[in-house]
């Protein structure tokens, strides 16, 4: 159910890009196509097995990890309980309004959905994690040099438009969202699992384009980089709930905590549960 999500490395050079005579959300200025204004949307996909997306997605955290061998079960992944000093559940969204957390629910849910492996997205807290990222200072593009001119720059020059990441992903929802209603008649939160696999593989491959003007690979990248962070970071930041990700993939979790044991335990099962910051604290 992955295969679409294995394609998020995102070429700048391959875009499709709106040309010239399209209504654009971000309105042209003598400085290039791109100028400040406000857009995002969603997107999202699954087919290939997960066990291989699990261990593709984990491979370079591994090996920045000094290549820690794998925890033995993935059953930790239900049984293991909340830490006690894990962060309070939090009453609601700080940055998602209601349609865009219905959207951003029924994505994680359905790229990551319930079965023998792992609970679904919510479950997990990923739209926790996601609204938690828009809303602070990722979100806000704090990082990024925000002042133009915009111009489309080279693969190897990352992210360069001009809206911040939490302006994209609204943007994008929106977008989604409208593409969805003129296709499928709904808002993507309510057309079938099918219809939403349709569109996700569309979002993921650029074969659907937004009326906007928005790109899309671009914002399927930042979707796509969310939700792997809200499944496999410290829980302290909203998602990868009870280190369920964590036990999926055999991470151990706090680097400084298992450096000691990288060779002891190399190619071989980690006899003990993943530590997060919360039970170092």
């Amino acid at each position: 159910m992955w295969d679409a999500m294995s394609r998020m490395r995102v070429d700048l050079s391959n875009l499709d890009l709106p040309g010239q005579t399209k209504p654009s959300i971000l309105p042209q200025k003598d400085a290039g196509p791109w100028s400040r204004k406000q857009g995002e949307t969603t997107m999202k996909k699954p087919e290939l097995d997960r066990r291989d997306f699990l261990r593709t997605a984990v491979a370079s955290g591994a090996a920045a990890a000094g290549g820690s061998a794998p925890i033995a079960a993935a059953e930790i992944a239900h049984a293991e309980p909340p830490s006690a000093g894990a962060p309070a559940e939090p009453a609601g969204y700080a940055f998602l309004n209601l349609d865009e957390a219905a959207f951003v629910e029924a994505l994680v849910d359905h790229m990551i959905p319930a079965d023998e492996i792992s609970p679904k997205g919510t479950d997990l807290g990923v739209n926790v994690y996601i609204d938690r990222a828009l809303a602070g200072g990722w979100g806000k593009g704090e990082r990024l040099y925000m002042q133009g001119p915009w111009k489309l720059g080279s693969p190897s020059q990352g992210y360069q438009l001009p809206l911040t990441p939490a302006q994209l992903y609204r943007a994008g929802i929106a977008a989604t969202n409208a593409y969805c209603r003129k296709t499928h008649g709904n808002t993507f939160d309510r057309i079938a699992p099918a219809q939403r696999e349709e569109v996700l593989v569309g979002l993921s491959t650029g074969k659907i384009t937004f009326d906007d003007g928005l790109p899309v690979r671009v914002f399927w990248a930042t979707l796509y980089q969310t939700v792997v962070e809200g499944m496999y970071s410290d829980p302290i930041y909203g998602g990868n709930r009870n280190k369920a990700g964590w036990a999926i993939i055999g991470f151990p979790g706090i680097i400084a905590v298992h450096r000691d044991h990288v060779a002891q335990y190399r190619d071989k099962p980690f006899p003990g549960k993943p530590l997060g910051i919360a039970d170092m604290s």
